[in-house]
């Protein structure tokens, strides 16, 4: 236990490293920016306030997407789909791998589920002991599910689902953003030191890895955030593009919630839409689905529709069999 405990303090401190090099390399960009080019090497002052206002701007915004990215708390799944005590005992005195598959139906009958896994199960987190909502998956670093995960990024140390999405894409652009501006202003005053203009100091230095590193990451930054800019459009994540292949059926399962996610991830009020505060549609749990892709596909077909209370009485019992039986007989109709 003390050894197991002592591996993981190691692997919380050492997850914070790639945080640390980004974390150093934007302070030295300040240092290397505001002092050594602004106030060294440039001699025009109408020319010096403008490269740091505007600076200072890009700065904020990416020190404030930054740490939003970073320190957002993931969301994870309510109490309602969590397991009873009486539940969670029934479930784990049945022996019956069928018997218990049941039981999870059953719970799930009250829930707005609709994907399900390869076998037709329902997805069951057994470390959280929690059903799991649509798109919602399990993080083995932060060892809890996740809200509409999309990926467990190293660079801000967190996780990247329902509660952060938007921080993380406005911390990519806002990130692009400072590279590029740097690198634009930059480069006139790289040439000049290049064809010796400008008197050779500590400054040339700073002003020379300035324009490389800015234009590195730009690079780097530039396909990462292209990629999420197609997620987004295609209403996908990168888990389920990238490894849930042969976990869900792929084709239906990328398809089956409406697009475009643009409103879904920045909200309605396009005026919130630049600023890294919470604007997401929704509580994460439920998405819209396309109408054809839920009824054409068994894999997302609800064994019933979802109960606001815990109890419910036999007529609503028997109205989610009719309603599970046309699904059933479309579903063979249709193949």
């Amino acid at each position: 236990m003390a050894i197991s405990r002592g591996l993981r303090c190691c692997q919380r401190i050492f997850s914070w490293i790639p945080v640390v090099i980004i974390s150093s390399v934007v302070l030295w960009s300040y240092y290397a920016y505001v002092f050594e080019l602004c106030f060294f090497t440039l001699s025009n002052a109408l020319e010096k306030a403008a490269y740091l206002l505007v600076f200072h701007v890009c700065f904020v915004m990416f020190c404030w997407t930054y740490w939003k990215a970073i320190f957002t708390p993931p969301s994870t799944p309510c109490k309602k789909f969590h397991l009873s005590y009486s539940d969670k005992e029934r479930y784990e005195m049945e022996e019956r791998p069928d018997a218990q598959k049941q039981i999870l139906i059953d719970i799930a009958k009250k829930l707005p589920i609709f994907t399900r896994a390869q076998s037709g199960a329902i997805r069951f987190c057994d470390r959280c002991q929690v059903i799991k909502p649509d798109r919602c998956h399990h993080c083995s670093v932060c060892e809890t599910c996740i809200l509409k995960m999309d990926h467990h990024c190293p660079w801000v140390n967190n996780c990247v689902g329902f509660s952060n999405y938007k921080f993380f894409l406005l911390f990519l652009s806002y990130s692009m953003l400072y590279c590029v501006f740097i690198a634009a202003t930059v480069f006139q005053y790289f040439l000049k030191f290049w064809v010796g203009e400008l008197s050779n100091g500590h400054a040339k230095f700073h002003v020379l890895f300035l324009l490389f590193v800015a234009l590195m990451f730009f690079v780097s930054l530039m396909f990462l955030f292209g990629y999420h800019c197609w997620l987004v459009a295609k209403n996908r994540s990168t888990l389920v593009c990238s490894y849930l292949t042969l976990t869900f059926s792929y084709h239906c399962f990328s398809e089956a919630f409406s697009a475009p996610n643009l409103l879904q991830v920045f909200g309605e009020d396009r005026r919130l839409w630049f600023f890294p505060v919470f604007t997401s549609q929704g509580d994460g749990h439920y998405f819209p689905l396309r109408t054809l892709c839920e009824y054409q596909n068994p894999l997302l077909a609800s064994e019933g529709r979802w109960a606001e209370d815990d109890g419910s009485d036999e007529d609503s019992t028997g109205e989610r069999d009719v309603i599970s039986a046309e699904k059933e007989q479309h579903v063979l109709s249709s193949a």
